[in-house]
């Protein structure tokens, strides 16, 4: 009878079995055939079966021999989902970097962006900080660079952006955290993506949880699983239980906090991902401890702390220790309280060491000493050029007046030291020029700026500001010798100039140039680097005590045959006030800047006809206040 009933129940899955099997082919036939692309389409004809195994794999079989690379795609990032989920992340991120390679040879920026995502969330579920920043921020950044981006990929930028406030959140950043958490909620609430809300709400809930702001984490939480109910995600649900549990014992409701988590262990269990199993099973403990049942706390805190040992959840492995180490100091146990308060100690310091970004720093260091020695280096080369130059000039000199008559000799002498004379004050005039753009303030301030973004690991800016900074350092070195230099080259320069000094304004600064399409910005020339201290003197005059809304504007406009006007304008606070804050200084520096350039200026209109003119103005606003200042320059064109 048995081998009967046995007979039958093999028959039945066997039968079930090759019906699958045939399901599964006529699917993929009906696919292959209509050449689908889109991964939503993938999802709804296999949905139901995201936790088979063998039917993934069976999905990834039959494309390979289809040579159907969408299929492939899909099946790899379903199984390396599926390992994740059950916390087999060294499986899950193999799965994941074929599915990489394969979105790249279908050229699909929507999949590459994906996977970019799933491999940095299997890193950070491993509390390896660096390549899950690593691999979401790559992913941040060709979201980013998409002009007229769909709205899937705006939903993946959200997710990137997601994901790197969940690293802030690890590095302790909360507040760092929180602004990337803000960037990410503004495109779910402009597409109301509800899963997209459900997972910010609960990551700001974190953040404010760790800061101390108890209600407000709480808040959040709920805000969470209200969409977690609406999307019917039984995971978000498992988090926003355990997460307002958490909240809940520290706010000393812990009957409460019981009840909340308990109610969601057997969705945890169900779902069998060991991440959120540990996480529930470690905050269980935790409120049975609370609750004086010291026997089934110590139960489920083992257990929490087995499972994140075996799957290397770092997380789990402190919290668990840390509560072990309250449970048994609460049962007068204090040599198994030590142990473990111990052990929880050094699992956070090793994890943090992971963590922390020291090779960056010493990176930056080693990057700011080698910088200066070059400029340091290129600048005695210029000098030592300077001097050669002269004294070749003055032995040539004293050769040909060696062999003229007297008289001659005498007069081309005078003539000669009179022309040595002015080009030596022009090289002054440039090296104090030089000396100025080269202040080690504005140096060292800017490294130090574009050394945040590095240690943020915001690699696109970091290196964007790093080549903009050699550039701005390469025009300041030639400028050095060089006596003239065309409009266009010179407003690249303070183009070039304030990216990086906007840097330390946040980016706050609006700078713009216009110029008349009469004006042959080519055609002018200048002394190289005469407008940049008049747009210093608009930074830190005008705009640095200004709080919001700031701008910067170069016109240029040509008013005649003669001339060209260049106005430089801004709306700082204006030249009183700036005068009446800098009298309130305890320390009085003379500003050179200006007086250097209006010598410069005198010396390089010379041989011309007319002679330049600057001056100050008063920008008024609406209600005829003062708003700003504007900076006259008549540049003589003959």
């Amino acid at each position: 009878m048995k081998s009967k009933i046995f007979l039958i129940l093999f028959c039945l899955l066997s039968y079930t079995a090759v019906s699958q099997e045939i399901d599964l082919k006529r699917k993929l036939s009906y696919l292959i055939n209509n050449k689908h692309s889109n991964i939503s389409v993938m999802d709804s004809i296999f949905k139901g079966n995201e936790k088979n195994k063998k039917y993934l794999e069976e999905i990834i079989r039959i494309s390979k021999d289809n040579n159907y690379l969408e299929g492939l795609f899909y099946g790899k990032s379903a199984l390396g989902k599926y390992y994740r989920d059950i916390s087999l992340f060294k499986e899950a991120l193999i799965q994941y970097n074929e599915a990489l390679k394969i979105s790249k040879e279908l050229n699909s920026i929507e999949n590459e962006i994906t996977t970019l995502n799933n491999i940095g969330s299997v890193y950070r579920r491993q509390d390896e900080i660096i390549n899950g920043l690593n691999y979401h921020k790559e992913a941040l950044d060709k979201g980013l660079s998409i002009e007229n981006p769909s709205i899937e990929i705006q939903k993946l930028i959200s997710i990137s952006e997601n994901g790197i406030g969940n690293i802030y959140n690890s590095l302790k950043q909360y507040n760092l955290a929180l602004k990337e958490f803000e960037k990410s909620i503004v495109i779910h609430q402009k597409l109301n993506y509800k899963l997209g809300l459900a997972i910010n709400y609960k990551t700001i809930g974190t953040a404010h949880e760790a800061l101390g702001n108890l209600d407000e984490a709480l808040k959040y939480f709920k805000k969470s699983l209200e969409y977690n109910k609406q999307i019917n995600s039984k995971i978000g649900k498992i988090i926003c239980g355990y997460s307002i549990a958490n909240v809940l014992t520290k706010k000393g409701n812990h009957q409460k906090a019981f009840e909340t988590v308990n109610a969601v262990l057997p969705l945890a269990i169900e779902e069998n991902d060991k991440f959120y199993l540990s996480n529930t099973y470690n905050t269980l403990g935790l409120s049975y401890g609370y609750l004086g049942n010291y026997s089934e706390a110590k139960k489920y805190l083992l257990t929490a702390l087995k499972i994140a040992k075996k799957h290397k959840i770092q997380t789990i492995v402190v919290k668990a220790n840390e509560n072990l180490a309250f449970l048994y100091n609460k049962t007068g146990n204090y040599k198994d309280a030590y142990n473990h308060y111990k052990v929880a100690k050094e699992e956070d310091f090793k994890t943090f060491n992971a963590r922390n970004l020291i090779y960056v720093r010493d990176l930056i260091t080693e990057y700011n000493k080698e910088r200066a020695e070059n400029q340091i280096k290129d600048l005695a080369k210029k000098n030592q050029i300077a001097h050669l130059k002269v004294t070749r000039n003055r032995n040539l000199l004293i050769f040909a007046i060696s062999i003229l008559f007297f008289v001659v000799v005498t007069l081309f002498y005078r003539g000669q030291r009179k022309e040595l004379k002015n080009e030596k004050k022009i090289l002054s005039l440039k090296q104090d020029a030089l000396r100025m753009q080269m202040n080690p303030h504005f140096m060292f301030n800017a490294l130090n700026s574009i050394k945040l973004y590095i240690i943020e690991n915001n690699q696109k800016k970091a290196i964007s500001y790093l080549n903009k900074f050699s550039k701005l350092m390469r025009k300041i070195l030639d400028a050095s010798s060089i006596q003239e230099t065309s409009l266009a080259e010179e407003l690249e320069t303070m183009q070039l100039y304030m990216s990086i000094e906007n840097i330390r304004f946040s980016n706050e600064i609006s700078f713009v140039i216009k110029a008349d399409d009469t004006v042959n910005l080519n055609a002018i020339k200048i002394p190289p680097l005469v407008l940049q201290p008049f747009l210093e003197n608009s930074l830190w005059h005008g705009l640095s005590s200004k709080k919001e809304n700031k701008r910067m504007h170069i016109t240029i406009q040509k008013i005649s045959k003669e001339y060209i006007k260049i106005e430089i304008e801004d709306n700082g606070i204006g030249r009183k006030a700036a005068a009446k804050i800098k009298a309130q200084k305890s320390i009085q520096r003379k500003s050179v800047g200006i007086e250097l350039t209006k010598d410069r200026l005198e010396t390089f209109v010379k041989p011309l006809k007319n002679d330049f003119k600057l001056s100050y103005e008063d920008v008024l606003n609406k209600n005829n206040k003062v708003g700003g200042t504007r900076v006259v320059l008549m540049f003589p064109l003959s």
